[in-house]
């Protein structure tokens, strides 16, 4: 392996830690050492990959969005949106039901009115909000609170998937759950 790979691979495995560590912490109570020590690797190295705690977040924000892009843009346009809005949804409970932090990642972002939560919401939920307009149809208030009622149902249940299994008996993570799941959010949220 040369050496710009293993500094590639050094630099996602931060990233990959940052995401989980942000998740788990929020942004004030994460710091670059418990993240260089989620990453087995140095604070050096964390400093040297990113300058400050807010670009490193940055960088997992980004990240976060590479993980949710493909429910949104793999989809094959048939030319039928009801049709392609499901395949969407489906995509999009998927992906949070194999990565829940990134749900607990974007509420942590949006419960501050700073310059992290502008730029999370200029540069990645306005665009995927825009395209969830396309798909759903609907304006005004219907349009926001659909929109976060699909971000909720898709989400919680990985994302408190201790409480889960203890409240219910099922894992979440079981791939039947999850099969149930995406049924479940596709009758809620799509027409017949």
């Amino acid at each position: 392996m040369t050496r710009a790979e293993q500094r590639e691979r050094t630099r996602a495995r931060i990233v990959e830690a940052a995401v989980a560590v942000f998740a788990e912490r929020g942004f004030d109570g994460a710091s670059t050492r418990l993240i260089a020590a989620r990453a087995d690797t140095t604070q050096g190295l964390v400093t040297y990959h990113f300058r400050s705690k807010d670009e490193l977040w940055r960088a997992a924000a980004d990240h976060v969005f590479g993980i949710l892009g493909p429910a949104f843009d793999d989809v094959e346009p048939s030319g039928e949106a009801r049709r392609d809005g499901r395949e969407v949804l489906r995509g999009f409970v998927e992906a949070n039901a194999a990565h829940p932090e990134v749900f607990h990642f974007i509420v942590d972002a949006g419960r501050h009115d700073d310059d992290r939560m502008r730029w999370l919401v200029d540069e990645h939920l306005a665009p995927r909000f825009s395209q969830f307009l396309d798909f759903d149809g609907s304006a005004g208030v219907r349009a926001a609170t659909t929109y976060y009622a699909i971000a909720g149902a898709s989400s919680l249940i990985f994302s408190v998937a201790p409480e889960c299994r203890r409240l219910t008996g099922h894992d979440p993570s079981d791939p039947a759950v999850i099969d149930a799941h995406v049924e479940l959010v596709l009758r809620l949220f799509t027409r017949s």
